[in-house]
């Protein structure tokens, strides 16, 4: 069983940054590509990031290049840093795990998903 669970969503003012974390319930971290998704209001759920099972390959959505950067250590957290925040980041993020295989960007290749954490950008 995985449990996944975001924190550090808030309101920002537009050019401000964030700090998104996901704690991951889970034996073994390192079997798990973890990625970043997104869910706008009326808008279906959109990929984001991703980072591999080893750290060492990230993958981002055109929208967020250069302003986002995910990242993940040996104690069962990924983190995606938000720089530059934009009021089009406006959405709910989730955090989702995809056991083995390699960075993927679509929703239903991810095994297991968090609840989501609300991020709003004031323009």
């Amino acid at each position: 069983q995985v449990q996944l669970v975001e924190s550090g969503g808030g309101l920002v003012q537009a050019g401000g940054s964030l700090r998104l974390s996901c704690a991951a319930s889970v034996r073994t971290f390192s079997n798990y590509v973890m990625g970043w998704f997104r869910q706008a209001p009326g808008k279906e759920r959109e990929f984001v990031s991703a980072i591999s099972r080893a750290g060492l390959n990230r993958n981002y959505a055109d929208s967020v290049q250069g302003r986002f950067t995910v990242s993940r250590d040996n104690a069962n957290m990924v983190y995606l840093q938000m720089n530059s925040l934009k009021s089009e980041d406006t959405a709910v993020y989730y955090c989702a795990a995809r056991r083995n295989g390699i960075i993927v960007a679509t929703t239903s290749d991810y095994d297991y998903w968090g609840q989501g954490t609300q991020v709003t950008v004031s323009s």
